[in-house]
């Protein structure tokens, strides 16, 4: 499937393609859904295969954030962005400001933040050019990694009681320990959980074994580990025809982005008894992070809503159990009845 075709299949509102030749720009943003509010998504950089892997990566997520917000019960719509490139090296002032002016351009359809190659300092840089952007304020206590992995843990504690666990005799198998899965991997051994870590770089994972006590396994060798949780914390696509029947877990819950490589394999995990804790509710900490950025709530109102998670994916549990159905199926089905019921309200006409 192109990518213009999977846009129409995913019902995208905009799909916005931008090249700038004097900073050397290259980028895609994608609106979904604006539904529920304007779109929000993180910006990303990084490096693709090709340009259609960069634009396809987007257009998922911004259908993700959709989800997410959805299922959040936040008045937002679903978006994201896509820098080509090295952060590392092809990063500067000139390709920020203007990636940032074409944000600007949107006029408030798209709002965003950071997200993979964009930090804070980056985000600093581009709203000297827009207020589009935002990112925690520098006088917070907490940051928008630490809620995204405020809401995972609470996710791995609610689903530990599915399994008749508490979080101090948990195994836990983390993928990736950048931003989010690091400070997951921090909160998980501070409740006593025993460890094993991978990341691509050996780096972090040294410095999880000497800090938290965790056992290094090799990247590839993370899927092969026998534990109570395996949490993806790295790129998306991860539960796939290739990594599911290796999988020895009992439950999967982490705060990667679309981690089914397609809905069938959420049908593989149930089929195997595997609890899945469906994405975009596990790891709504980033999103729900963004209430305190512009003022709608204080830091006890978004800690508030994200220890809410946990038992949000409990109650989908249940209903999933109840209903026969999958998780993620029925993590969709709420959504999308969310979506209808607003879609009529704006119409006019009673909600479904």
């Amino acid at each position: 499937m192109s990518a213009l075709e999977l846009a129409h299949s995913l019902g995208h509102e905009e799909v916005v393609l931008l090249q700038d030749a004097g900073s050397g720009l290259r980028c895609v943003i994608a609106i979904h859904d604006t539904t529920l509010g304007p779109a929000v998504g993180g910006t990303r950089m990084r490096l693709y295969a090709s340009d259609d892997d960069a634009v396809v990566d987007a257009l998922r997520l911004a259908r993700a954030m959709t989800y997410k917000a959805a299922m959040a019960g936040v008045a937002r719509g679903g978006g994201k962005a896509v820098i080509v490139g090295d952060p590392a090296r092809d990063k500067t002032r000139a390709l920020l400001w203007a990636y940032a002016r074409a944000v600007d351009r949107l006029d408030g359809r798209f709002e965003t933040g950071g997200d993979m190659g964009i930090d804070g300092r980056d985000v600093h840089v581009m709203a000297r050019v827009t207020r589009r952007v935002h990112h925690t304020p520098e006088s917070s206590s907490l940051d928008t990694a630490d809620l995204a992995a405020l809401g995972v843990c609470e996710s791995i504690v609610a689903v530990a009681s599915r399994l008749g666990r508490e979080p101090q005799a948990l195994h836990v198998a983390i993928q990736g320990l950048g931003q989010v899965g690091y400070r997951l991997a921090k909160r998980l051994a501070a409740l006593g959980a025993r460890l094993s870590v991978a990341d691509v770089e050996t780096a972090r994972s040294e410095r999880a074994a000497a800090e938290l006590g965790a056992t290094v396994v090799a990247p590839e060798a993370i899927y092969d580990v026998e534990s109570d949780v395996f949490s993806p914390n790295a790129g998306g696509a991860i539960l796939n025809d290739h990594t599911l029947p290796r999988l020895r877990c009992r439950a999967v819950v982490g705060g990667a982005n679309e981690q089914l490589a397609e809905p069938r394999h959420g049908d593989a995990l149930a089929a195997r008894g595997i609890l899945y804790g469906p994405d975009y509710l596990v790891n709504a900490g980033g999103l729900l992070s963004l209430l305190y950025e512009v003022g709608e709530t204080d830091e006890a109102g978004v800690l508030e809503r994200l220890r809410a998670i946990g038992p949000r994916l409990v109650e989908l549990l249940d209903r999933s159990q109840r209903e026969g159905l999958p998780s993620h199926s029925m993590a969709d089905r709420i959504v999308e009845e969310r979506l209808a019921a607003a879609r009529a309200v704006r119409k006019g006409g009673a909600p479904a």
